[in-house]
């Protein structure tokens, strides 16, 4: 098989593909469907997207912000706040995920103390509040919030969801731990769309699953049940340098970093947040190099060292390159294919939606030779994998 491409567009930078559970199906939740013969208007559409969104919180276990994004759609196609937020974004790209943006706006409101009623019913925050079948008892408080804070919640609205999935490591770690078995090489690790580079020091998280388990049990990064199937062949991952990039990376150690990671977290899912936590702590003890570039430039200064493994490494993040960002990275990844020795080796590993499927598979290339390999599948958020 050739090199994996990336084929269609990633920022480089944030979550990518589409956001965490992120659909950019069209339609309305009543206005006009699809498929009717008559055109949508740019609210329509909008709100449309709200409730795609919706349904894939639901599917991805956060019925608060599905009950929530439902009725922020009703609200944006009666003309209250959620249309004064989403002025001027109304024909945004679904690709854009304008739903994750303003919930990590208003969820960033409710962790610096900007929206105590609403608080009440973010578990994030310490709220313990029934938020009521379909977040009915919740949402008269996000609404005051949007509100009562249109210009802070907008300039969220400006920037890509960055949550720098933690539990996407888990299928990091099993692929290193597939190359390492190929060949037992120190790591040479390089992220593209590193958001804050968490995931580069994901040979230190703990990873469990029936009959197997890898990491140090005391790792403040744990994922109890995170593997399943065939697990991989567990060895050790000696990992010697680590380096990313991003167009917007963000410093997980300043206060501004740690609120823009913790607001993209969907705030009644107490798993995700520990993971986060636990990674930051680790960013604290373990440098990593993290630079602001464009994808193709970090995989252009990758290169390859002899005597170690160097291993390309992308997380649900295709979707905001352009193509001649796409283009360019795969000419990288074609260029250390090709220079890669039985001495200094090479090897991608994706995670990546599979365009018209709902296959997020963990898909792992080596070089000399070209050998091709699907791992397993794995969910938006990370985990649990299911290896084959």
């Amino acid at each position: 098989m050739r090199a994996q491409q990336v084929t269609s567009g990633a920022n480089a930078g944030g979550t990518g593909g589409r956001s965490p559970g992120a659909s950019t199906a069209a339609g309305g939740p009543g206005g006009r469907p699809p498929g009717t013969g008559t055109a949508q208007t740019p609210t329509e559409r909008t709100a449309g997207l709200l409730v795609r969104q919706a349904e894939a919180c639901a599917a991805l276990a956060s019925p608060l912000y599905a009950g929530l994004l439902r009725h922020a759609a009703d609200d944006l196609l009666a003309g209250g706040p959620t249309a004064a937020v989403l002025e001027g974004h109304l024909s945004d790209p679904g690709r854009s995920a304008l739903a994750l943006r303003m919930l990590g706006g208003v969820h960033a409101l409710v962790l610096t103390g900007r929206a105590g009623e609403l608080a009440a019913f973010y578990p994030s925050a310490g709220g313990s509040a029934d938020a009521g079948p379909g977040a009915e008892l919740a949402w008269p408080a996000m609404r005051r919030a949007l509100a009562d804070q249109v210009e802070w919640v907008r300039a969220w609205l400006e920037r890509p969801p960055q949550t720098n999935e933690v539990g996407r490591g888990a299928a990091l770690v099993g692929a290193l731990c597939h190359i390492v078995a190929e060949a037992d090489l120190p790591v040479r690790l390089v992220e593209i769309g590193a958001s804050a580079g968490l995931n580069l020091r994901a040979d230190l998280f703990r990873i469990s699953g029936p009959g197997v388990a890898y990491g140090d049990e005391s790792s403040p990064v744990q994922m109890a049940g995170g593997w399943l199937g065939q697990a991989p062949p567990v060895r050790w991952i000696d990992v010697v340098a680590r380096t990313g990039g991003d167009l917007t990376p963000i410093d997980p150690l300043s206060a501004d970093g740690e609120l823009r990671l913790t607001a993209y977290v969907w705030p009644d899912q107490a798993e995700r947040l520990r993971r986060l936590r636990g990674a930051i702590e680790l960013a604290a003890r373990i440098p990593a190099e993290l630079r602001a570039e464009p994808a193709s430039a970090t995989v252009a200064r990758a290169g390859l060292e002899p005597g170690c493994w160097t291993v390309l490494w992308h997380s649900i993040m295709h979707q905001y390159l352009d193509a001649e960002q796409a283009v360019a990275v795969d000419a990288g990844v074609a260029a250390l294919a090709a220079a890669a020795t039985a001495k200094a080796r090479f090897a991608h590993v994706s995670l990546e939606f599979i365009k018209g499927t709902a296959d997020t598979p963990v898909e792992l290339v080596t070089w000399p030779g070209g050998a091709s390999r699907r791992l397993g599948t794995a969910p938006p958020h990370g985990i649990p994998v299911t290896w084959s």
